[in-house]
């Protein structure tokens, strides 16, 4: 099986480009073995294109863990670039995910634009926010990040009653500036701190929002390098026309039997 490695300030994925449908039967134990740091090709995911109907293509996504993940901010601009580097050149690019329709755009610098999903509500837990921005997010917010441990409290929280079922993703923030922030994510599938998670960096950017409604641009550091959220804000629940905007590398490509 030929595949192809990308990532998204150092959220990394494995890509399998099946749009002819020649790969079948990839189970829970070969994605955790394929996303193993030591034994397999090493990522935080998998992502296989397929084709669809009505759309440039279908990007399906799993967990390191093997799971079928829900969307990935990241994963989703990586395909985009990916299907660029295949040929496919249009000026706004189509495709389905988990949760829904996206489009995206590539500038004239390489900076991948994915539109994300709108967000309608926003649930105050202790005074921190939990939202969905394609995938769950808990957002909370820290005067030093730099020194927290992502891990532990993430995990507390991520395995906490409310969340221990179906998981959610757990991120902290610092505000920088009036308009930048540095997040630092625990992710659901991973189980460990991600060098960077695009819906996560826009579940904080949405939290961090500068304007009390209309446009915002929020630049935000994550330790995997900088990515920037543009969105419209209509009150303290509702957002839209939500961009994700960031780079996305090739990495290599490479073979590996499946068997």
């Amino acid at each position: 099986m030929i595949f192809y490695k990308y990532h998204g300030t150092g959220n990394d994925f494995i890509i399998i480009d099946n749009r002819k449908g020649d790969v079948i039967g990839i189970s829970e134990e070969l994605i955790r073995h394929l996303c193993h740091r030591r034994f397999g090709i090493g990522a935080d995911g998998l992502l296989i294109m397929q084709h669809k109907d009505g759309f440039d293509f279908e990007m399906i996504y799993y967990n390191a863990d093997g799971k079928t993940g829900t969307m990935c901010g990241n994963g989703g601009r990586c395909m985009v670039k990916f299907a660029y580097d295949l040929g496919i050149h249009n000026y706004t690019y189509k495709f389905l995910a988990a949760d829904g329709p996206h489009e995206a755009e590539i500038d004239n610098h390489g900076i991948i634009r994915l539109k994300m999903v709108d967000v309608n509500s926003v649930e105050d837990v202790h005074g921190n926010c939990v939202l969905n921005t394609g995938s769950p997010h808990y957002v909370k917010f820290l005067n030093d990040l730099a020194d927290a441990n992502v891990v532990e409290n993430g995990r507390e929280i991520r395995y906490s009653s409310p969340y221990k079922k179906e998981g959610i993703n757990v991120n902290f923030v610092q505000s920088l500036e009036e308009d930048e922030i540095f997040v630092r994510t625990y992710e659901r599938g991973v189980e460990d701190e991600t060098f960077s998670c695009g819906t996560g960096v826009t579940a904080s950017a949405l939290m961090s929002a500068h304007n009390y409604r209309g446009f915002n641009q929020v630049k935000v550091k994550t330790p995997g390098g900088m990515l920037s959220v543009e969105f419209t804000k209509i009150d303290e629940d509702q957002f839209e026309n939500i961009w994700l905007c960031g780079p996305a590398i090739f990495v290599f490509k490479g073979e590996t039997d499946l068997n």
